[in-house]
């Protein structure tokens, strides 16, 4: 008798179902790239028969595809056998991978846009910089990764200890993809030098931007290792440049959209070199999402634009500079010696006070690019397992739930359970699962909260979880402290539903929101996930519920690892 299927395989593009195909006559078992071309495909492709099948491995999964088998109740199907008509091929698919990638899932999309970041300004990073010691970034593959995923999704990483040494810098970029050789070499001292030919080598103030606009591909990825620095001033100031063109965007829609659509000439001379680049300030793609930020006015050359189309580009210029300089957006740090700051120079603008020349500072830098990070990051995700978050479930997790009558690891059990119960696809599963881990990993613990200190679990977790996920499950997860704050100040019964506990820390956290807070709230991509993440929170203190173990929801849970 065939094993039922509760996945609805009728409603699956077939196109796209049969391109997906991880039998080795389709994909190479190697390498996993296709071993077919669309157009080879027959007309009039359509789905003859689809059978579960409650055991057993198929021979190949689709790229990206959890290996595991997926586990379930007894007698469901871990897998779905397809046939084809009219050629009569025969595809199996792991029904993890397809509730994982189920068209109506959340979309992984392009991480190099916005979308694929997490904005900021200064404040959102109190007490939680992404930073670690060199030892560690090294020895411990986890810290590597987290530190690597937060270049991807803050825009840098700084490592702490770095040995003082000449040419550290690259040894550094090798670890996670290759130098990027300029005119400048593949390492370039930032110091007083006697005849500059960039006002980096000077002691000159140098306001936010970033470098080497005047170059197509401009290097993506940008290091400082700090030798020396104990001359006055010379502190180094960092600027989302995708936070400020979001708010640009907002503020003034026809400054941005000039911005976003007139080529700047950027061009770099000096006696070996001359290089130019016409690029816009804000790159956007096909979608118009921010994915590029060149903003260097040091390199701007003359634009030759009609009359009236300068004088609109240079208001927007103005407009935007002054943005880019708002001290709320400037996140300033003073690197000490061994310190190495990792950065997108595709995003991120940086910048530095004047210093006095009385004082020794010596930066050495080199350039390399986010694709060899990203490809680095996904081989060290490969190695990586759950087992990590496990620990917690079973260590830390079995300790007290803020005041609760269940421990933390029931809490976020029995918020799994609610979420699947409800339903949920399985990013929100996740995230309801793990939407307090952040309790259990951090400088400010959950006993610090319940003191009167918010430790941020909420982002904790979020930059913990981006080890392993991806923004699906990882903002749900950020924006649920969040969630209750905006509930509370729209739905006049939802502030009846929380417990003692929760009503203690929701004054700790920031208290219900402003009118003008929760519409800037429901406004996010990710906000109706995170109040359906905090609403199964609120249900998940039963001390008398069945609580399944972390087991259970660990197929689900490698379905939707990022390669």
């Amino acid at each position: 008798m065939p094993t039922p299927l509760s996945f609805p395989i009728d409603d699956l593009p077939v196109m796209w179902l049969r391109d997906n195909c991880p039998c080795a006559d389709c994909r190479d078992p190697r390498s996993g790239q296709k071993l077919f071309q669309i157009s080879s495909l027959p007309a009039g492709l359509r789905v003859e028969a689809a059978t579960g099948i409650p055991d057993g491995t198929p021979t190949g999964t689709p790229t990206g595809a959890a290996t595991d088998e997926a586990a379930g109740e007894p007698g469901a199907a871990a897998s779905v056998e397809v046939l084809w008509a009219p050629d009569g091929h025969h595809s199996t698919y792991p029904l993890a991978w397809l509730e994982a990638n189920r068209p109506d899932g959340a979309s992984h999309g392009d991480r190099r846009t916005e979308d694929g970041k997490e904005l900021w300004v200064a404040g959102d990073l109190a007490g939680r910089l992404p930073q670690t010691d060199w030892d560690a970034y090294l020895d411990e593959p986890g810290t590597r990764a987290r530190m690597l995923e937060a270049v991807l999704r803050l825009g840098f990483m700084l490592l702490r200890r770095v040995p003082r040494a000449e040419g550290q810098v690259l040894a550094v970029a090798e670890t996670f993809g290759h130098v990027r050789e300029t005119n400048y070499g593949k390492l370039f001292d930032v110091r007083v030098e006697p005849d500059p030919n960039n006002l980096a080598f000077t002691s000159a103030r140098i306001t936010p931007h970033t470098d080497n606009p005047y170059r197509d591909p401009v290097p993506t990825i940008q290091l400082l290792h700090c030798l020396a620095n104990d001359a006055q001033g010379g502190e180094t100031g960092l600027v989302d440049g995708f936070a400020a063109a979001s708010l640009l965007r907002t503020q003034d829609p026809a400054a941005f959209e000039i911005l976003t659509r007139t080529p700047v000439p950027f061009v770099f001379r000096d006696a070996g070199a001359e290089l130019r680049a016409d690029r816009p300030l804000i790159g956007t793609d096909c979608l118009g999402r921010v994915r590029e930020v060149r903003f260097n006015n040091r390199s701007i050359s003359t634009l030759r634009l009609p009359a009236p189309e300068l004088e609109a580009f240079y208001t927007a210029y103005r407009t935007f500079a002054e943005l880019l300089l708002r001290p709320e957006l400037q996140l300033d740090l003073r690197l000490r010696p061994g310190d190495c700051l990792v950065f997108d120079n595709t995003r991120l603008l940086h910048a530095r006070t004047a210093f006095a020349q009385d004082g020794a500072r010596h930066l050495q830098g080199c350039y390399a690019d986010l694709d060899g990070l990203a490809s680095t990051l996904a081989v060290l995700r490969r190695a990586d397992t759950l087992e990590p978050l496990a620990e917690l479930f079973a260590g830390a997790g079995a300790a007290e739930y803020l005041g609760e009558s269940v421990t933390m690891a029931q809490h976020m059990l029995q918020a799994g359970m609610r979420a699947e119960a409800a339903g949920a696809p399985p990013h929100l599963v996740a995230a309801a699962l793990l939407h307090d881990v952040g309790h259990l990993e951090g400088a400010v613990t959950g006993q610090d909260l319940m003191a009167g200190t918010d430790n941020r679990h909420s982002h904790t977790g979020a930059d913990l979880l981006g080890r392993w996920f991806g923004s699906e499950v990882t903002e749900p997860v950020r924006l649920h402290v969040a969630a209750k704050r905006y509930l509370c100040a729209v739905d006049p019964t939802y502030g009846a539903t929380l417990s003692e506990a929760s009503r203690y820390t929701l004054r700790v956290q920031g208290g219900e929101m402003t009118p003008a807070q929760a519409a800037a709230f429901a406004a996010l991509p990710g906000a109706a996930n995170a109040v359906a993440v905090r609403r199964w929170d609120e249900e998940a203190k039963d001390a008398d519920a069945a609580t399944p173990p972390f087991e259970h929801f660990l197929p689900l849970l490698t379905a939707l690892l990022r390669g």
